[in-house]
C-alpha cells in the first residue's frame, strides 16, 4: 500500500507541478520578456496548430502564432532546430488528454473551456538556446547554448520556430548528434528512463545479466530501451515484426520474437523466465505477459498503456483519479499474489537524465534511431506517417521559416 500512496503523489505531482524547484509567482516588471532581435521585438512566429481536436485536417499552417515568453526566472527561450513526433502528438490532436492537461495549465479553472487553442503540438526538440530568465546562470545555461528537451504536454510544443521552457527540463544536446538525430531522442529517452529506471528499479549498476523483455521493440521507445539496458549490460529480449529484426539485432538484441508468426506468447513461453517486461504494446498482453516473469524475486511487469489520461477524459479529474486508483490497486495486489510486481509507467519531463543520456549518446553507447525525415512544410505528412504506427525508429521535422506553407 506504501507503493501505491507513493505512485499517486507521483502522478499528482508530476500533473501539478513542473521539475522546477520553487520560484516566486509573481513576475516582476522585467521579468515578463519578449525576445529581441536586432531594434525590434518578436511578437509571433511561424508554427503548426490546431484550433480545436480531430483528425489531420484541424492541422493549421500561421505565421502569426504567438511569440513565447519568459514568465519566471528558471526559464529559457529556445529558437527550434528540429522536433521530433510521437504517437502522443496524435493522440493530442484528438483530444486525449485534454481534461487533465487543462487542469494543468488552469489550476484554479479561472479560464475559459477552449483556452489552450490555438495550441502547438511536439513534444521533441533540439535546439539553441536565444535568451535565459534572471534565475538562469552561465554556469548552466547561457545564449546560444545548444540543447535538447522533452516537452511536457501541457506546454505548448515544438511545431514552432521558438519555445519556453523551464531550465530544468533542457539539456546540453550531445555534441556528436545533429539537431535531426537529437530530436528523435528526448521524448523516448524520458518515457523509457522513467519506465525502467523510477518505475522498474534498474541503473546502470544493478542491470548486467538481468533478462529484460520489451514488448514492441522497433518504435521509439523501443530502440532507446534496447540501447540503455545493453550499454547497462542486460540481457535484452524483444518482440518485433520480421521487417524490423534487422533493426533491433543491429542495436544489440540478444533474442528476438517475431509476432507476425503467429500467438508470441507461445514462443515467449518457452524461454527462461525474466526479470522485467516493458509492454509498449498494451491490449490483451496483461492477460499472459505477467507470467513470463521470475515469481518470488522482484520481478516487474510495467506498462506504458495506461487508461489513466483516457479516465480522466471520460470521468472528470477527481472521479478519473478515483478509477484509476482502484484499478492500479487491485490488479498490483492481484498479481502481488502471485510474486509478481504490477507497475504503470509514464512520461516525466526529466533533464537531469538527459544529462546522463547526452554522455551516453557522446561515448557511442546510444545512437538515434531516425527512420524518416519531413520539412517544416509537411507536418500533416509527418502526423500522418506517425499516425499509421508499425515506426522503425522516429519522425523528426526540420523547422524551417515555414515559406514553402501557406497560411
Amino acid at each position: 500500500m506504501l507503493h501505491l500512496r507513493q505512485l499517486a503523489c507521483s502522478w499528482w505531482s508530476c500533473l501539478l507541478h513542473s521539475r522546477a524547484p520553487c520560484v516566486k509567482t509573481l513576475v516582476h516588471g522585467d521579468q515578463r520578456r519578449l525576445f529581441n532581435t536586432s531594434n525590434s521585438r518578436m511578437t509571433i512566429m511561424p508554427a503548426w496548430v490546431i484550433d480545436r481536436y480531430g483528425s489531420n485536417d484541424v492541422l493549421r499552417f500561421t505565421k502569426n502564432a504567438s511569440f513565447p515568453i519568459i514568465n519566471y526566472p528558471n526559464e529559457v527561450v529556445v529558437q527550434v532546430h528540429a522536433a521530433g513526433l510521437n504517437p502522443i502528438d496524435v493522440s493530442m490532436r484528438g483530444g486525449y488528454g485534454a481534461a487533465t492537461m487543462a487542469m494543468k495549465r488552469d489550476p484554479l479553472n479561472i479560464k475559459q473551456s477552449g483556452s489552450e487553442f490555438p495550441l502547438i503540438l511536439g513534444r521533441d526538440m533540439s535546439g539553441v538556446i536565444m535568451e535565459c530568465g534572471l534565475d538562469v546562470t552561465p554556469a548552466y545555461f547561457k545564449e546560444g547554448d545548444e540543447v535538447w528537451a522533452a516537452i511536457p504536454p501541457w506546454k505548448q510544443g515544438s511545431l514552432a520556430e521558438f519555445v519556453v521552457l523551464s531550465a530544468n527540463e533542457v539539456s546540453k544536446k550531445p555534441k556528436c548528434l545533429s539537431h535531426i538525430e537529437a530530436a528523435a531522442v528526448p521524448y523516448v529517452a524520458a518515457t523509457a528512463w522513467s519506465a525502467l529506471v523510477n518505475t522498474g528499479g534498474l541503473n546502470k549498476d544493478n542491470c548486467a545479466k538481468k533478462r529484460i523483455l520489451i514488448l514492441g521493440g522497433s518504435g521509439g521507445v523501443g530502440t532507446f530501451s534496447i540501447q540503455m539496458l545493453k550499454a547497462w549490460g542486460a540481457h535484452v529480449t524483444v518482440t518485433c515484426s520480421q521487417n524490423a529484426e534487422r533493426l533491433v539485432r543491429g542495436l544489440g538484441v540478444d533474442h528476438v520474437v517475431d509476432y507476425t508468426a503467429g500467438p508470441v506468447e507461445v514462443p515467449l513461453r518457452a524461454l527462461e523466465k525474466f526479470d522485467l517486461v516493458l509492454d509498449n504494446v498494451g491490449g490483451d498482453t496483461e492477460s499472459w505477459a505477467l507470467g513470463l516473469l521470475k515469481p518470488w524475486c522482484g520481478a516487474k511487469y510495467v506498462t506504458l498503456v495506461t487508461p489513466f489520461l483516457c479516465n480522466t477524459d471520460r470521468l472528470g479529474i477527481a472521479d478519473g483519479m478515483l478509477q484509476t486508483g482502484v484499478t492500479v490497486a487491485s490488479k498490483a495486489l492481484k498479481h502481488l499474489s502471485k510474486g509478481v510486481h504490477y507497475r504503470w509507467g509514464m512520461f516525466a519531463p526529466n533533464g537531469l537524465a538527459l544529462d546522463d543520456i547526452s554522455e551516453m549518446v557522446d561515448a557511442g553507447k546510444i545512437r538515434a534511431v531516425v527512420e524518416e525525415e519531413f520539412t517544416f512544410s509537411q507536418v500533416p505528412q509527418a502526423m500522418l506517417k506517425v499516425e499509421k504506427g508499425h515506426a522503425r525508429g522516429k519522425t523528426v521535422v526540420k523547422i524551417s521559416s515555414g515559406e514553402d506553407s501557406s497560411e
